[in-house]
């Protein structure tokens, strides 16, 4: 199984890389716009969709939100209105966390709530990234500080969780999270945030502030992992999916950007930070 992870990410990181580098905004939308439509995919089992004809309907509904959002992705105020949304829904995700009880029937009411939010949780990322990508200062950079920062701390995470890690995080949703690899993921990303914020240029309360921004997206994507963990274990289903060998599927890989994303990009409109250096 380490093989196939390692494989599979000698693979996928410098395609992401290149392709977050190389591609222009209206490419970088369409990679971005299929990495949701895969997601959505994946979604389906976790609503549940047990129908095929019923898992490609919400593709295509995805699909066509993602259309709508394109179409007016240039209007400041549809786009501050999605983060602002994005950051309320991550919050009351947070409260459904701590009571993963609540949706686990398979009913109608609780179907018709996680095909919303779904489509919600996917559209916002992908308009998020694509805000980012499209920032005149360096854009794609962003981009690609925010995935280096959520991979390193999954990578903080993991290594103090295993070294330390004695008290759980959310046992019910996600037994093997513990609060120590928590501080070991915020640790690793303060150090790199702190780094980095120092390499663009930002001194002072900008480079204060662009390190807690990049700490409480952290938090956050840490909730975006643990919503979907919750989603599996009301379902009984261990991966998303086995697009990608030794990973699981798609969403497996970007449920941390799910929360992440809107976070990242609300934070950097809110401080107004600019890169400086690059």
């Amino acid at each position: 199984m380490l093989k196939y992870r390692i494989l599979s990410a000698l693979v996928l990181v410098p395609l992401v890389v290149l392709g977050v580098l190389r591609l222009d905004s209206g490419g970088f939308a369409l990679m971005a716009a299929v990495a949701v439509m895969l997601g959505a995919w994946e979604w389906g089992p976790l609503v549940p969709l047990r129908s095929l004809p019923a898992r490609a309907g919400f593709v295509v509904a995805a699909l066509a939100a993602v259309m709508l959002t394109w179409a007016f992705a240039q209007n400041e105020w549809l786009v501050n209105l999605v983060l602002w949304s994005a950051m309320g829904g991550w919050l009351l995700a947070l409260f459904w966390i701590t009571a993963p009880a609540l949706g686990r029937e398979e009913t109608r009411f609780h179907a018709a709530f996680k095909l919303f939010l779904g489509i919600a949780v996917l559209v916002s990322t992908w308009l998020a990234l694509v805000v980012l990508h499209s920032r005149p200062d360096d854009g794609p950079y962003w981009v690609l500080y925010l995935l280096f920062l959520i991979w390193f701390a999954d990578s903080g995470a993991y290594f103090a969780g295993r070294q330390w890690g004695k008290t759980k995080l959310a046992p019910q949703v996600s037994p093997g999270k513990t609060w120590e690899g928590v501080m070991g993921a915020l640790t690793v990303c303060a150090v790199f945030a702190f780094g980095f914020g120092r390499y663009i240029g930002l001194q002072g309360a900008m480079l204060a502030s662009f390190t807690l921004v990049s700490l409480v997206t952290v938090l956050f994507s840490i909730a975006g992992d643990l919503l979907e963990s919750l989603l599996k274990r009301h379902h009984g289903v261990k991966d998303s999916g086995t697009l990608i060998p030794g990973h699981g599927g798609v969403l497996d890989r970007i449920d941390s950007l799910l929360a992440a994303a809107p976070v990242f990009a609300f934070g950097l409109r809110w401080i107004e930070v600019r890169w400086v250096t690059l």
